[in-house]
């Protein structure tokens, strides 16, 4: 793979990253206001932002030969999507419930994780 066709992937992911929490964040604040026009359209662009996501670091995962530090990653960041949809959709229909904590912490401690992978903080 040519460095530049890997440079857009990375810069695909990184910037995608950012967005989706972003629209996450947006989307649940305006599920718990009631709006749920705003809250469906913001989450329909956030699971576009999946897609992108995950597209690009698979992109990004074949430019950088597999390497496991970022395949442990990637299955991470599966397990946080797991989360921000549990919670938005769960929230939307009203059962989060008592399992709410428990998606919550999957979510932070998912997020710290693969941001702190990501920098290069946490290696192996």
């Amino acid at each position: 793979m040519s460095q530049t066709l890997l440079n857009i992937f990375y810069q695909s992911h990184t910037g995608s990253w950012a967005i989706t929490i972003l629209l996450f964040v947006i989307s649940y604040f305006l599920l718990k206001a009631g709006k749920n026009k705003a809250s469906k359209i913001v989450h329909m662009i956030l699971r576009l932002f999946y897609v992108i996501m995950i597209v690009s670091g698979i992109g990004t995962l074949i430019g950088y030969s597999f390497t496991p530090v970022y395949v442990v990653k990637g299955i991470i960041a599966l397990v946080l999507i797991y989360a921000m949809e549990m919670i938005l959709v769960r929230t939307k229909k009203g059962t989060l419930g008592q399992q709410a904590m428990t998606y919550w912490i999957l979510f932070a401690i998912t997020l710290i994780v693969v941001v702190l992978i990501g920098f290069g903080v946490i290696t192996f």
